[in-house]
């Protein structure tokens, strides 16, 4: 009879620092892998932790409480399946990236990450200390070779546990989201087997930290490519992988191969999660936000009401002498349909009340951006009195086109403590609309049908700070500037790169210097979940002074 081997892969949302919660959740994991017959249980990188820590893992004290965790799971395991989980590791004063594994009660091997990443939104060559080269480690059915997440995307790592008798592949993951990530993951992960001709396990984990949205997508993978099983995005699943050995080693026995979503509705599940879990882990309830009756804010009120429902969302409509009622209107039906609250404070006032109260040291000057942003600023500071009047989060409405160049008054409609849409671009923000507006899922708390009106997605954005004012007035048609945002900011395109796809060299430059300028504001602005490799935060860091220009 062919030997088996029984994998229970354990795809969840740890919290970073919930030491407890997060044993917990891989407590439950085990036992469940334990009715099923597993052999053993695996959780995915650093998972007692959370992911990802940043500078918490350099403090000794969090590192050790951590490790203490781990070695009193493993003792509380001992009467079933093995079990790793990933955890840092302290020796000396050297600081690992670490997979536990524990079988019959006790700590059996401990593998530490050999590759550490540098890039993107990845610290961890600053973090951690680089370990060997390791072999695979015997669970006395099958030899397990465990290269931790970067070390499977070298080759080196993954032939030297082949070379030294691994028989099957277990790679667990810290792996963020960001568009089209999926088929990148698969595609390194096929030539891995490829090369070793192993079985391989790619296991991920879910949930939201901060900017990072964990995707999940659990996959499984035989020698030469073909994929086994596949989890479903986002969601919690403990799963059961059977491998069996053959005359030519060992195979993963077919399973469910979970259906994967395209890029808009992934993308518009990243935000909704992101929003989710940041809510959930910092421990608000609620959130309101200014709704203008602009696209921008219709769209994140729909992603709060996806996210927590629309019981739990206050609008806030908040009309100057320029807004028109047009915008009042699309304010009130985009609350109807999404059934949420929407209370209405003027800012005339207020307005009045500052004019006067500058009105001395102003004399003699011409109204311009300077009172336009007072209106901004003053929104800002009565959502603020809300939010911590009643104890809810108060969002962010800017997608990336305005972040990018600055199209947001700082302490004004970029006062808030999450952005939704911060690494959305405009002309995106129009399709996810009507993406919405077309498709309702059941991880959606909000209605279906159509919840952004029509009116709201087709007419001329403007902020309404003046009369009869446009986006257009002060930068291209949108559908022109992200085009030369995605090349400056997101390819890093030189002036010179876009002048020759016949772009005017005035206008690149004029958008470049823009962009520059704005980093101060994006320095202190929300943070927003990451859907590109050049999301503003981790993935792209510039300095704040910065006078060099493309001279091109």
């Amino acid at each position: 009879m062919a030997k088996r081997f029984r994998l229970t892969v354990a795809q969840m949302n740890p919290t970073v620092g919930d030491l407890e919660g997060n044993a917990a959740l891989a407590r439950r994991a085990w036992e469940e892998g334990k009715a099923a017959g597993a052999d053993m249980v695996a959780l995915p990188e650093m998972f007692i932790t959370g992911y990802q820590t940043q500078d918490l893992v350099m403090k000794p004290a969090f590192t050790l409480d951590a490790m203490a965790k781990i070695d009193a799971l493993i003792a509380t395991c001992a009467d079933g399946p093995a079990i790793g989980i990933g955890g840092p590791l302290l020796q000396g004063d050297k600081l690992y990236n670490a997979y536990h594994i524990g079988k019959g009660g006790k700590l059996v091997r401990q593998v530490l990450k050999h590759e550490l990443p540098n890039e993107t939104v990845f610290d961890e060559v600053r973090l951690y200390n680089q370990g060997p080269l390791s072999g695979p480690y015997d669970l006395g059915v099958v030899r397990v070779g465990t290269p931790i997440c970067e070390d499977a995307w070298h080759e080196e790592v993954p032939e030297a546990l082949a070379e030294s008798g691994a028989e099957i592949l277990l790679v667990p993951n810290g792996s963020p989201y960001y568009r089209e990530k999926f088929d990148t993951r698969l595609n390194v992960m096929v030539a891995r087997v490829v090369e070793t001709g192993l079985p391989l396990v790619y296991l991920n984990m879910i949930g939201g930290q901060d900017d990072q949205v964990f995707d999940g997508a659990t996959f499984v993978l035989n020698p030469g490519g073909e994929l086994a099983k596949r989890l479903p995005v986002f969601d919690e699943a403990i799963a059961h992988v059977d491998f069996e050995e053959t005359e030519d080693g060992w195979r993963a026995l077919p399973g469910e191969i979970a259906p994967l979503p395209d890029a808009w509705e992934q993308d518009y599940r990243v935000m909704v999660e992101g929003l989710r879990d940041y809510l959930r882990k910092t421990g608000f309830k609620k959130v309101l936000l200014g709704l203008s009756g602009g696209i921008d804010s219709a769209i994140v009120a729909t992603i709060a009401a996806d996210a927590i429902g629309p019981e739990n969302v206050r609008c806030v409509m908040l009309p100057s002498e320029y807004t028109s009622d047009e915008s009042l209107e699309d304010a009130g039906e985009v609350a109807r349909n999404l059934g949420t609250r929407l209370d209405t404070v003027s800012i005339a006032g207020p307005r009045a009340a500052v004019t006067e109260a500058l009105s001395d040291l102003f004399a003699g000057t011409e109204e311009g951006l300077t009172e336009e942003n007072i209106q901004s600023r003053l929104r800002g500071v009565l959502l603020m009195a809300l939010s911590n009047k009643f104890g809810e989060m108060l969002l962010t409405t800017g997608n990336k086109s305005e972040v990018a160049v600055g199209y947001a008054t700082i302490y004004g409609d970029m006062a808030g403590g999450y952005n939704p849409i911060k690494d959305l671009y405009k002309m995106r923000v129009f399709e996810t609309c009507r993406w919405r507006n077309a498709n309702h899922r059941d991880w959606m708390k909000g209605p279906g049908g159509e919840v952004v009106p029509p009116r709201v997605i087709d007419k001329p954005p403007t902020a309404e700070l003046r009369d009869d004012q446009k986006d257009s007035d002060s930068l291209p048609p949108y559908e022109v500037l992200d085009v030369l945002l995605e090349g400056l900011v997101d390819d890093d395109c030189s002036v010179a790169d876009l002048v020759a796809k016949g772009y005017d060299r005035d206008m690149v430059k004029k958008i470049e210097h823009l962009v520059y300028l704005a980093e101060y504001k994006r320095f202190q602005s929300a943070p927003g979940p990451r859907l590109t490799k050049s999301a503003f935060w981790l993935d792209r860091r510039y300095p704040i002074v910065n006078r060099w220009r493309d001279p091109s």
